[in-house]
């Protein structure tokens, strides 16, 4: 049996048993039976994309593109928000704690940054480009940068705790985490948003039957049509699943490269 695990966006329980009952409906259609397994931080999410049992999986679109898994690209969620206009982007919104005195991203100058990883799209790469314009401008960025937060939720955790004053926070988790937990939401400020890059993908371990592989990825691309579907889609803030491939995700690869060229390393 074929494994499938959502934690990435598996925001609360509640959310993470809605993935569990659209990965039902996927292996129904499908006709390919899938475990849906546990795989909670700290766990490694790297651990989970060298698995040769990976039926669904989600893997964000840079260390995707950086090849150092070996993984196959099955299809990519289409959030609600109309950031992504109808395709599978998303971007990252620069959070502050809302009952302080910060309303810019340039207030924030000064202050403490978080990050997650440096093989997020969202939570490192996005936030470093967002920022090298202040850099080649000469300003004075963060006094403090502080890495390694590993997941949106210590992210979130970081600024409401005041341990960070501004972090970068994957705008579909966002979008999921204002429909399902909107206390915690309500405590966050929104000083910047990222351009739109595309969204991290349900991946399958490369060695998968390519008969199983369009069987998946068919069931997934029939979910924005099926009524059976749409509730639980509404759950997760998205309007369907679109095809991807590898020269979807490659453009990362080349942003980060500049990035390095111009010497700008850490967000901070």
């Amino acid at each position: 049996m074929l494994v499938a695990n959502a934690r990435m966006y598996a925001v609360n329980a509640g959310v993470r048993a809605a993935w569990t009952k659209l990965f039902a409906l996927v292996s129904e259609k499908a006709g390919v039976p899938l475990a849906v397994i546990e795989h909670a931080a700290p766990a490694p999410l790297e651990a989970l994309w060298r698995r040769e049992d990976l039926g669904l999986a989600f893997i964000c679109g840079f260390p995707f593109a950086s090849g150092g898994f070996s993984v196959q690209p099955i299809a990519a969620p289409i959030p609600a928000n109309p950031l992504a206009s109808g395709k599978p982007l998303y971007a990252s919104d620069l959070i502050v704690c809302a009952d302080g005195p910060l309303r810019t991203l340039e207030d924030s100058f000064g202050g403490r940054i978080g990050w997650t990883a440096r093989h997020s799209q969202s939570g490192f790469q996005a936030l470093r480009r967002h920022l090298l314009p202040y850099v080649k401008s000469g300003a004075s960025l963060y006094r403090e940068s502080v890495g390694e937060l590993m997941t949106p939720r210590r992210v979130i955790e970081a600024v409401l705790d005041d341990r960070i004053d501004i972090g970068p926070l994957d705008s579909y988790f966002h979008d999921v985490l204002k429909r399902h937990e909107p206390g915690t939401a309500a405590r966050l400020r929104v000083v910047a948003t990222t351009q739109p890059t595309p969204m991290p993908l349900l991946a399958a371990s490369a060695g998968l039957d390519p008969a199983i592989v369009a069987a998946l990825r068919g069931a997934l691309l029939g979910l924005g049509a099926a009524s059976a579907a749409k509730p639980v889609l509404a759950e997760l803030c998205l309007t369907g699943f679109a095809a991807v491939e590898l020269d979807d995700y490659r453009p990362l690869l080349v942003q980060a490269a500049a990035l390095d060229e111009s010497g700008y390393g850490e967000p901070g």
